[in-house]
């Protein structure tokens, strides 16, 4: 065994502090380099369809096909972190990332920017994205809501910030300078893998010994030799939260929250100029939705972390999104900049309030031993919606010539993901009242688990204090 293995920080359970909050700035400012990067990308939208001279529908995909990008590869991402290190997966996507927007600076074409910055750039992201979200799960426990609210308001804080600064970059350096500086912005997603030092906790003990005949239920790195048994076995593990019905039914409403949560940030700018807005109003509408959206994340992450909220966090998440979905509805009706200032501050908190609420439950549902690995799924779900979401809305404006059905086909897409969700909670708390009354009376005692399954019966060996 090697020194450095030896002389690893072990932790009973996470720490809740110390380097932690290293680690929660480490990933505030991995959303402000990804989540905030890729929003502000709408500004650049009429931009593109000037100077290329295209529909909404073709320049639209630009943006899909970056949040595509990103949550496609999510899963790449989970294994670069798993297999290798989170430190190594973010550096490189960091390069990546800026290069993606750099080559951008000097496109002729859509198709150009396709590959560069939605490809390239996406790609980028994918691999600094859900390692830094599933590193603050791995500090973070007592206080994980307010952690990861804090976390994730980089997404709002830099959209605050990023989106007049793109808006004035643009207007003083083209759109072809505001993404050459854009790009050496990204660049610092390197400084903010260097942040992500590893956590081990003391049942992986490597001093420890194991039975030759049990593979680790741990993979080991790509460095240490690993069997061909062992790797199927590290990844039927990894991944056996799959089969779990309430991740099911999680990730089919990602799906139509996915879709929903889309294209009113694409097209909010564009529909704040198509009713009269300036350039420097619908900019400062992105603004105001980024900081409202941080309030949400750290407000809701700090109350749903009290102990009167922390047993509702999933009704919590279920009005986040479904008071997201009304927002969306109401905003075809918005002509005028007071009006869709309203939407801005109720669309961004509610935002930032379920955004900060996904890796929470999904940790409460899949375990925070699996929350890398299944937060890679969660945004891999995110891929297809957010590539052909945005071209959706965008052909529906290019037929209809308005953007009321785009709006209210997200509206009721997000609406639809909060109310499968309830639904099916209400069905499991039908069957959890009615599971005693089938099971049969008999000597042994049967525990019933909070998901309705039963356990192995224990004897009446046991009193009721072990049991």
């Amino acid at each position: 065994m090697s020194a450095m293995t030896k002389q690893r920080p072990l932790h009973s359970a996470p720490p809740d502090g110390g380097w932690g909050w290293m680690i929660v700035i480490g990933c505030f400012l991995v959303t402000v380099c990804t989540r905030a990067v890729t929003r502000c990308i709408s500004i650049f939208f009429v931009e593109f369809q000037i100077y290329f001279g295209q529909d909404y529908s073709r320049t639209a995909w630009i943006h899909s096909i970056v949040d595509c990008a990103t949550m496609f590869c999510a899963p790449l991402g989970s294994y670069v972190s798993n297999h290798v290190s989170c430190q190594m997966g973010i550096i490189l996507g960091g390069l990546l990332a800026s290069t993606g927007l750099i080559l951008s600076s000097f496109a002729t074409s859509l198709e150009y920017l396709y590959l560069t910055l939605g490809v390239l750039t996406g790609l980028g992201f994918a691999l600094c994205y859900s390692p830094a979200i599933a590193m603050v799960g791995k500090y973070f426990h007592k206080r994980k809501a307010l952690a990861y609210g804090i976390a994730m308001s980089g997404s709002g804080i830099g959209t605050f910030i990023l989106a007049p600064v793109v808006q004035l970059l643009i207007e003083q350096f083209s759109w072809r300078g505001a993404l050459l500086i854009l790009g050496g912005f990204v660049a610092n997603l390197c400084v903010c893998g260097a942040l992500m030092r590893p956590i081990y906790p003391k049942e992986h003990n490597p001093k420890e010994p194991r039975e030759s005949n049990i593979p680790s239920s741990k993979c080991s790195p790509l460095s240490q030799d690993c069997t061909h048994k062992s790797l199927c076995y590290c990844s039927q593990k990894e991944y056996s939260f799959l089969l779990k019905p309430n991740f099911i039914i999680l990730a089919i409403s990602f799906l139509f929250l996915a879709y929903g949560c889309s294209p009113p940030f694409v097209y909010l700018v564009p529909y704040a100029l198509s009713v009269g807005v300036s350039h420097q109003q619908a900019a400062f509408l992105m603004s105001i939705l980024g900081v409202i959206d941080i309030v949400g994340n750290i407000t809701f992450g700090w109350l749903t972390d009290r102990r009167f909220l922390k047993k509702h966090r999933y009704a919590c998440y279920l009005i986040a999104v479904a008071m997201d979905g009304l927002s969306c509805l109401f905003l075809p009706l918005l002509n005028c900049f007071q009006l869709l200032v309203p939407f801005s501050v109720t669309f961004g908190y509610f935002d930032g309030a379920y955004v900060a609420l996904i890796p929470v439950v999904t940790g409460d549902v899949v375990g925070t031993e699996n929350l890398s690995s299944a937060l890679g799924v969660v945004f891999f779900l995110h891929a297809v919606p957010y590539l052909v979401s945005p071209p959706i809305s965008g052909l529906l404006v290019d037929t209809t010539g308005n953007y009321t059905a785009a709006f209210l086909l997200s509206g009721f897409s997000m609406i639809f993901c909060a109310v499968l969700l309830a639904v099916s909670k209400l069905i499991k708390k039908i069957k959890k009242r009615k599971l005693p009354l089938t099971v049969p009376v008999t000597d042994t005692k049967q525990e019933i688990r909070s998901n309705g399954d039963v356990s192995c019966p224990a004897t009446e060996e046991f009193n009721h204090k072990e049991v």
